[in-house]
C-alpha cells in the first residue's frame, strides 16, 4: 500500500474549521508540517496551574493532532475520530 499523500496547502484549507475532539468544542488554528498534525485550539478556557501547583490563570487547551498513521500509509485513528461542527 502507497503513503498517502496530503499537500501542505490542502491541510491550510483546514485553518479556521470547527471540531468536536474528546466531545468538546475545537478550532483548527495551525498546520504543523512535520507529521503533518493539526494543532487544535479548545474553545474553553481551563485553569493553568503554575509550578507549585496552584491555579494561576484561565488558558485554552491545546492538543495537536497526527494527520496520518506511523507508516504514513492510512489516516491516523485520532484524526479519523474528529467531527466536523
Amino acid at each position: 500500500m502507497p503513503e498517502i499523500e496530503i499537500t501542505l496547502e490542502q491541510l491550510r484549507g483546514m485553518i479556521g474549521i470547527r471540531l468536536s475532539y474528546n466531545n468538546k468544542s475545537c478550532q483548527v488554528i495551525e498546520i504543523l508540517e512535520d507529521g503533518p498534525s493539526l494543532v487544535l485550539q479548545n474553545n474553553e478556557n481551563n485553569i493553568q496551574k503554575d509550578q507549585h501547583g496552584h491555579a494561576h490563570r484561565r488558558v485554552p487547551e491545546i492538543h495537536c493532532i497526527p494527520i496520518l498513521s506511523g507508516d504514513k500509509k492510512e489516516l491516523s485513528e485520532l484524526f479519523l475520530s474528529l467531527d466536523l461542527l
